[in-house]
């Protein structure tokens, strides 16, 4: 490593009388916070500062990047105030980066001529992709994952493209892998290293994260390179070579492999950069020359690491700022030196929490492990145990719900058991939650902006802040990558309560009722509108209002949960139940990309006859409609505009199918194995069952989608221990599981009852399912809620088999309402030619289908045309970071 004479402090020589300049090459996330430190310690109105930027946008969170593929837009992503450069007078110039710095005169050049002198300079110029230097990794189809520009290039180029490959398996190359995924194209991952992701994780986590991953339909190559990019005549690419001289057809190459700090304005200029790279800085964050700065990627720390995540990043800022207003006499007072910092982090890569924090390897001399593997959940932890005991590290794959309060107890001996800290919740002897009371003060819970369990419990106690917002605002805890927001809110209404301060539970700011209290209330006076309820019930500011987007579908969902017994009409577009719904319900179909709707049919059970598939064939080639099997057993038709809705279900109801609610907080699906009746394992008829109970709860309205699964016998084909209520046949009848769920946070179902008949089967889920309902909150997925609710599955247990309350008639006499009443709402559409009439694109235009809704031809199917955020001519980043 190069090293750095030390250098006396550095103070902007701005001559007397004049107001010094600072300016910011690069305005990143690490640029935008060091700008927002700098207002923070009134330096913006002692200085004048400019800042080049490359990008031709303002700052934007890169972490999210791939979210743009989920809908977000570039400015969704933005990290700047409309308003802040202008309110602070920063003077931004976007798309013309600095290209040389003269540090003898103190001046900056810019690419497009601009010269500015500087009294002190900071680089935050951030990194570059590597690019393995591969034959022909110039040709047409090759890209690097690093800028929006970077994902609008990939965008329009997948558009003719069939299959991608990505080269890095770790955290941006599985970010970019799911990227392409989502563009429909057949995707590989290609990773030199024997594993994904292996900075981060051991092999267990690697295998565990690799299994998940190939689940999702990648294809993974590991321990392998590229060797060559092949090229057509025109020179795009076809194919490429790997290093066991295997070959991949492919259309497409996003090169994720690593970044590398750009530090080349650094080395023209004379500052002395790492061997590997890097801008080398003292602790001060100041490089050899005491009027610059580096921060950032681009910066060697004093440590001798060049660190690549936010965090560091943020802290680098905050120590460059300090020291500039502490120069200026500005701020209060300098902030600690950058020495190093914390390595841990917590991600959601193609879906799946991964979390690694301290010695996630094991590195420490007579450390031991704790280690929990479930293959078949794709569930992995592991803690790094000291020989005292204490916390070293650890690797989370799969479920990372722990990783808030696990990575700040990491030095100090756990309350309990390790073994309790990695149990799922359910298992014998485990699982251990820990509260915020089990932290120290001194226990960072947000990583990004190095904030305390005792700054927050300050900002509480000192600062008067009670709302998560304020907290927030006072601390910057919880605006960067947001993993610690329930850590923070477990915080802060401790203090609260401690205190003796009353803690507002209301459901918003509409009611100061919980959801469960909104439901008592609808229930017990019999209300049937949103207005009865807010006017009798809502805080006195909201009363003869119209509610808010957090009560209004909360409140429709209850009503329609209680129309059969409260007297209130069950169909949900009818009067003012119509306002009330979520964005999918108003038309009874789901919203999709394009903003053309899919159609979902309930099949029972998974059960359907050749002569109904052929009638969903028949649709599906009529209308245009791309065909998909679910993981639900159905089959999901997508493309149709909201006009062409009424005329799908015409056929579809007439063929005898129903609505599937696949649009609604409601029961989805109750999968199935095939059961005794064919398979020689099976010890009971699970597709009997899954049918009876798919046809008991359909239409049922609940906090969250429902969903259900039978299996036949132990060997658990349908997964029902994956499901909110989930069924699995005995020799003696059926055991019953809650409480369960896959999606974002796994978590096996817990045994509630076991060896049941059919009607105590059916009469145990009739009182699980209503008080579920009656008790959780907005939002709130049975297993969620089973973890939350006073005292757990026991409590549960009591209530709902052995009748504790004393409510279980009441439970029955409201399901049995239910099924009692139940209407498919399509077919209640169909009838009425008033309720059809909302069914268009354009209300002054019926008859008109929205133009806007087009499709384009991908494997003898249809998928959406998008149209390009960035218009039609798109700027185009080679491999080298300049424009063609």
């Amino acid at each position: 490593m190069t090293s750095m004479p030390p250098h006396p402090e550095a103070t902007p020589a701005a001559a007397p009388g004049t107001t010094p300049t600072l300016v910011l090459i690069g305005h990143g996330m690490v640029g935008q916070r060091f700008l927002e430190e700098l207002a923070d310690r009134g330096v913006t109105g002692r200085a004048r500062v400019v800042v080049l930027c490359e990008e031709p946008r303002p700052a934007y969170d890169r972490v999210q990047l791939t979210s743009y593929f989920a809908g977000r837009s570039p400015e969704d992503l933005s990290l700047v105030d409309p308003d802040f450069m202008a309110r602070h007078g920063i003077e931004l110039h976007l798309g013309d980066p600095a290209t040389a710095v003269d540090r003898t005169a103190r001046t900056v050049t810019a690419r497009s001529g601009l010269t500015v002198r500087y009294d002190a300079l900071v680089l935050a110029t951030g990194s570059y992709p590597f690019v393995p230097p591969v034959p022909g990794k110039d040709s047409a189809g090759c890209f690097v994952y690093r800028t929006i520009e970077d994902l609008l290039a990939i965008e329009e180029y997948a558009e003719n493209a069939r299959t991608g490959v990505v080269v890095g398996g770790g955290l941006l190359g599985l970010e970019a892998a799911g990227a392409l995924k989502g563009l429909g194209l057949r995707t590989h991952i290609v990773e030199f290293a024997p594993r994904l992701m292996a900075l981060q994780v051991d092999e267990g986590g690697g295998r565990a994260l690799r299994r998940t991953v190939e689940e999702m339909g990648l294809e993974v190559h590991t321990g392998v390179g590229g060797k060559e990019i092949v090229a057509d005549g025109a020179g795009a690419v076809t194919a490429m070579g790997l290093s066991d001289d295997s070959r991949i057809e492919t259309d497409l190459v996003v090169f994720s492999a690593g970044v590398r700090p750009r530090d080349q304005l650094a080395r023209d200029c004379g500052l002395p950069v790492g061997d590997r790279g890097g801008i080398v800085v003292d602790e001060r964050c100041r490089t050899a020359d005491p009027a610059v700065y580096a921060i950032g990627e681009c910066a060697l720390a004093a440590d001798g690491r060049v660190y690549g995540l936010v965090a560091p990043g943020y802290d680098m800022a905050r120590t460059a700022a300090a020291g500039l207003a502490e120069a200026l006499g500005a701020g209060s007072g300098p902030a600690d030196g950058f020495t190093g910092a914390d390595l841990s982090t917590k991600l959601k890569l193609l879906g799946v929490d991964v979390a690694s924090f301290g010695d996630a390897h094991g590195a420490t001399d007579g450390c031991l492990d704790v280690v929990y593997s479930d293959a078949r959940s794709g569930v992995y932890k592991k803690l790094v145990i000291g020989a005292a005991g204490e916390l070293l590290g650890g690797v989370l794959v799969g479920d990372a719900e722990a990783y808030g309060m696990l990575r700040p107890l990491t030095g100090s001996v756990p309350p309990v058991s390790p073994e309790q800290l990695v149990l799922p919740a359910g298992a014998e002897g485990g699982a251990a939650a820990l509260g915020p009371s089990a932290l120290p003060d001194s226990a960072v819970l947000c990583n990004c902006h190095n904030v305390t369990k005792g700054t927050v419990r300050a900002a509480v106690a000192e600062h008067s802040c009670g709302t998560l917002p304020e907290v927030k605002k006072c601390t910057k805890a919880g605006t960067g990558c947001g993993s610690c927001v329930k850590s923070l809110t477990a915080v802060m209404n401790d203090e609260l309560a401690a205190s003796g301060a009353t803690i507002d539970t209301g459901l918003c700011g509409c009611f100061p009722h919980t959801r469960a209290e909104l439901y008592e209330i609808v229930r017990t006076l019999r209300l049937t509108t949103f207005t009865e309820l807010l006017d009798s019930h809502g805080r006195p500011e909201a009363r003869n209002g119209d509610g808010c987007e957090i009560c209004k579908p909360t409140v429709g969902s209850i009503i329609a949960s209680l129309a059969p017994s409260v007297g209130a009409d069950g169909y949900v577009l009818d009067g003012e139940q119509a306002a009330l719904q979520d964005t999918n319900d108003h038309f009874l179909a789901n919203l999709q990309r394009n903003g053309s709707y899919s159609i979902v049919p309930r099949i029972p059970g998974g059960e359907i006859t050749p002569e109904k598939l052929i009638v969903i064939g028949e649709v599906a080639r009529d209308f245009g409609l791309y065909t998909k099997i679910t993981g639900g057993q159905r089959i999901d038709l997508f493309g149709a505009r909201v006009d062409q809705l009424p005329q799908v279900w015409a056929r579809l109801v007439d063929a005898g199918f129903e609505s599937g609610h696949a649009y609604g907080k409601a029961l989805r699906t109750v999968k199935s194995c095939v059961g005794q009746t064919w398979c020689r394992y099976g010890v009971q008829d699970s597709v009997r069952m899954a049918i009876e109970l798919e046809l008991r709860y359909r239409g049922l309205r609940s906090p969250h989608k429902l969903k259900s699964a039978v299996s036949g016998c132990a060997r658990e084909c349908a997964e029902a221990r994956g499901k909110d209520f989930g069924v699995i046949a005995t020799s003696n009848g059926w055991n019953l599981y809650v409480g369960g769920n896959g999606g974002a946070d796994p978590r096996h179902a817990d045994l509630l009852a076991q060896d049941l008949s059919d009607a105590e089967l059916i009469r145990l889920i009739d009182r699980f399912l209503m008080f579920y309902i009656r008790t959780a909150d907005r939002l709130e997925r049975t297993s969620a809620w089973l973890e939350r609710i006073e005292g757990g599955l026991d409590h549960v247990r009591d209530v709902v088999v052995h009748d504790s309350l004393g409510l279980c008639d009441e439970l029955e006499a409201l399901m049995a309402a239910h099924v009692t009443h139940y209407r498919d709402e399509w077919a209640e559409t169909l009838a009425d030619p008033e309720r059809l009439a909302r069914f268009v694109s354009f209300v002054n235009a019926p008859d008109a289908p929205d133009p806007s809704v087009r499709f384009v031809p991908e494997r003898d199917q249809v998928k959406p045309d998008l149209t390009l955020l960035a218009g039609p001519t798109l700027p185009v980043r080679t491999l080298e970071g300049t424009s063609a």
